[in-house]
């Protein structure tokens, strides 16, 4: 798969599928078994998905924000 291709990949994965993902990766490369170039992009992939979850986090951190705002609640700060 082609950098590209494995993004684009990512971007379309829900929070849950990419912390799942998230959670594979880690445990291949706590597991050892991996070649270097094999480590490399499980490491990259695993950084992808990583900020795919901060992003959707954000996302909702947002909404909650707005939702907030627009109740007359402050938000915490």
């Amino acid at each position: 798969m082609n950098p590209e291709a494995a993004t684009n990949d990512i971007a379309a994965l829900s929070y849950e599928q990419a912390r799942e993902e998230l959670v594979a990766v880690v445990a291949q490369l706590e597991a050892g078994a991996a070649t270097l170039e094999q480590s490399l992009a499980l490491w990259e992939r695993g950084e992808a998905l990583a900020a795919r979850c901060e992003a959707w986090l954000q996302g909702a951190t947002a909404r909650l924000d707005a939702a907030r705002k627009d109740n007359g609640a402050s938000s915490p700060e």
